[in-house]
């Protein structure tokens, strides 16, 4: 459980640095040449694989350490990480559902 809860924890700072990225580059797509914000593209497109698919790891580490709560078991991990990446999960919730 605690390396789901660093997987997560990774994961979502990339979906917060991807979301950034996204932003910070359609502000300047219409000023004209802009080629991105990293140059180095395979690095911008690991950041966005990891961070587009953390909504699901994240998922899965809620279901875990909800069905943990439920059972009884002995969480290991910090409270600040637990709450982080629930947060971060209501979030991408209504980034990947609701907005726009």
């Amino acid at each position: 459980m605690r390396f789901l809860s660093k997987l997560t924890f990774i994961c979502n700072l990339c979906f917060i640095a991807t979301v950034i990225i996204l932003w910070y580059e359609n502000a300047h797509k219409d000023k004209g040449n802009f080629t991105g914000l990293i140059k180095l593209q395979p690095l911008e497109s690991t950041l966005a694989i990891l961070g587009y698919g953390a909504i699901f790891v994240n998922l899965i580490f809620n279901i875990a350490l909800l069905i943990g709560k439920i059972s009884g078991v002995k969480q290991s991990i910090a409270k600040w990480i637990m709450w982080f990446n629930f947060l971060l999960l209501l979030l991408q919730i209504y980034y990947f559902f609701f907005s726009k």
